[in-house]
């Protein structure tokens, strides 16, 4: 099994100036045996980070385009953020899905892309409340993933990220028991479509120290996507020691 990845998707957020001292105050924070930091700052930053990052830890990108290259004003390629040294690439966030509407087609186009380009994509699903609400989670989320991972799904190479898009950004947090039921549900259709041998299933949503401990103890667990509590070193430290 990979280890335990802790990401940090710091979105739109820090200047040159405040990425700098974010990593300051990090220093050579001891990341537990068995786990693994990654920081998906906003593109600006990749370079500088990528100089910052103690050893062992890990750059990603928090989108990319499908293309290889092209006249496509204002995107960034998959193969343009390995050699920024991206080691992984969010695909899918919910974000992209509900603010900028990309959909399963296209998701899944970058997704073969950033396979190709030697990248690890980290493939996000999730419903919405009222999705939830009608008891359609599975459903929405396991189609998600099959639609992501193409007609073809690979057997490794990749890792899935559970964001409940009603847990993001709201303080709400799925319980550990409801992750838990989806985590397994998409371990199993991987299992069944016999694809993704090494991925490792994130949960992402309102993920902060206080809740960091029960998530990663909960069976199917096996990392963490965190958002606004990555912003601040202290706060990401405390979740990436969280129950080790």
């Amino acid at each position: 099994m990979e280890p335990v990845l802790v990401a940090a998707n710091w979105k739109m957020y820090k200047t040159t100036a405040e990425a700098r001292a974010f990593f300051s105050a990090w220093g050579e924070v001891a990341v537990p045996p068995g786990r693994e930091a990654a920081f998906f700052p906003p593109f600006p930053l990749l370079s500088l980070v990528k100089e910052l990052l103690p050893a062992g830890q890990t750059l990603g990108a928090q989108n990319a385009h499908e293309a290889l290259e092209g006249a496509f004003t204002g995107e960034v390629s998959c193969p343009l953020l390995k050699d920024a040294g991206c080691s992984y690439v969010l695909l899918g966030h919910s974000e992209r899905r509900h603010v900028f509407g990309e959909d399963d087609r296209r998701i899944g186009a970058k997704f073969q892309t950033a396979m190709k380009s030697g990248l690890r994509p980290i493939l996000c699903v999730g419903e919405l409340l009222d999705e939830r609400e009608a008891g359609r989670t599975l459903p929405v989320v396991l189609g998600q993933l099959e639609a992501g991972l193409g007609p073809e799904p690979p057997d490794g190479g990749f890792d899935i990220a559970y964001e409940p898009v009603w847990a993001i950004g709201t303080g709400k947090v799925a319980r550990p028991v409801d992750a838990g039921e989806v985590h397994a549900a998409i371990i199993g259709h991987l299992r069944g479509l016999g694809a993704g041998r090494d991925a490792r299933v994130l949960y992402g949503g309102s993920v902060k120290p206080d809740n960091a401990s029960a998530l990663l103890a909960t069976p199917g667990v096996h990392g963490l996507l965190v958002g606004g509590a990555s912003l601040d070193p202290a706060s990401f430290a405390a979740i990436t020691r969280a129950g080790s």
